[in-house]
């Protein structure tokens, strides 16, 4: 066994056993509560420059598969266990988490006790941490490196606060996923047309929306309003991603120039937050954030409460009791409503505009992995796409036209 350590940003240490890779690796320290879906946690882009930690004891025990990946890679700057599986049992298993972690790079610590440290982030915040294992845990004569020199890296390393993070994640090249009929072969006419701005995208959030009938172009984080109107869509999603929602200046423009033609526009997660700061309202840094499938939200106009899947270190800062005029120039955008609440800690969980076809949701409705409670806002957004418009009746090919 190779020896590792994580060192906090608050001088902290855990000392434990290398898994993954061996090297040293820095980023947000952040947790999971998720019980499953490991794989798909790793390669969700939304991860990008932070160390998990799984609070699931067991983690590994049913592999790596070619099926469940949410993008091409791993994402996670580093990943921490308490106790690796043995061994991967699954059918549909090809190779074990140890491996995959090995292969791609990416530097794990095991053997740690993570309630305790899970309980730490929950009293102090996330945190900058690093992982050193192997030869970054030793000096040039072979002693282990003193604790203040690989606190030093840490503290050297960026905050998440006022990271732009996006363009890292997003694709280069726009791609297109065709609608799928109800016998999962592809459409010849689809329903609608989305034109999908990928700020760090799960695979499954296109694929939920092709099951529908809906056509997809997936755009780069640098698209422009003629970008997306070339696609000739008949609604605007924003999608998930990391980073801070406060430094995304061109996608939060890119918003309003979509809003301004009142396109219909649906967002998940950094859309939700990026939807919030175009209308006006402000975002702030969680203490320790949402990152698991079992988050309880309330849906506001029914009543009916969601299991949902979460990963978030940032919300939106917006009235949650009665309508409020969104803030950005003069009220401009007309009334908004906070949709959804967790009843956790009261955290905004949707927005949804009462005088534009527009709302978005904070959590994954996706559900990869996670509860399917919430699929149905992939049916709200077809409607708002198809059906009369929240304002004046138009439909939304009468309101492409007007653009």
């Amino acid at each position: 066994m190779t020896d590792a350590v994580l060192v906090l940003e608050d001088g902290r240490t855990f000392s434990g056993e290398a898994y993954g890779a061996t090297g040293a690796t820095l980023g947000e320290i952040v947790f999971n509560t998720g019980m499953t879906g490991y794989q798909e946690t790793l390669t969700d882009p939304s991860y990008h420059r932070q160390i998990v930690v799984m609070t699931a004891p067991h983690i590994g025990n049913t592999g790596v598969n070619d099926d469940d990946p949410e993008s091409s890679r791993i994402w996670v700057a580093g990943y921490v266990v308490r106790d690796p599986a043995r061994r991967a049992s699954n059918w549909r298993s090809r190779r074990t988490l140890d491996d995959e972690l090995e292969q791609q790079g990416i530097v794990g610590i095991s053997g740690i006790d993570t309630r305790a440290l899970t309980r730490h982030l929950r009293e102090l915040g996330v945190m900058r941490a690093g992982i050193f294992s192997g030869d970054a845990l030793v000096d040039g004569s072979g002693d282990r490196r003193p604790d203040d020199e690989l606190l030093a890296e840490v503290l050297a390393a960026p905050a998440m606060a006022g990271a732009d993070l996006a363009g890292e994640v997003s694709t280069d090249a726009a791609y297109v996923v065709e609608a799928l009929g109800p016998d999962g072969m592809p459409l010849g006419t689809p329903v609608a047309t989305v034109a999908a701005v990928d700020l760090g995208i799960k695979a499954m959030t296109p694929q939920r929306m092709a099951e529908r009938g809906i056509r997809v172009h997936v755009l780069p984080s640098t698209a422009t309003i003629d970008d997306v109107l070339a696609t000739e869509a008949d609604g605007v999603f924003f999608s998930n991603g990391p980073g801070d929602p406060a430094a995304a200046t061109h996608e939060i423009d890119l918003l309003r120039d979509v809003l301004d033609r009142r396109i219909p526009f649906f967002g998940i997660c950094y859309g939700n937050q990026l939807l919030g700061r175009a209308l006006g309202f402000g975002t702030y840094k969680l203490g320790y954030g949402h990152r698991g499938v079992n988050q309880p939200v309330i849906d506001r106009a029914t009543g009916k409460v969601e299991i949902t899947a979460h990963n978030h270190g940032f919300a939106v800062d917006a009235p949650l009791d009665g309508d409020a005029v969104a803030p950005y120039d003069g009220g401009r955008y007309g009334r908004v409503v906070v949709s959804h609440v967790d009843l956790n800690d009261d955290v905004v969980e949707g927005l949804r505009a009462l005088d534009l076809p527009a709302f978005s949701v904070q959590y994954h409705p996706e559900a990869a992995a996670g509860p399917h409670d919430a699929a149905y806002l992939f049916d709200r957004f077809l409607e708002l796409m198809t059906g009369p418009a929240a304002t004046g009746g138009d439909t939304a090919d009468d309101q492409k036209g007007a653009a």
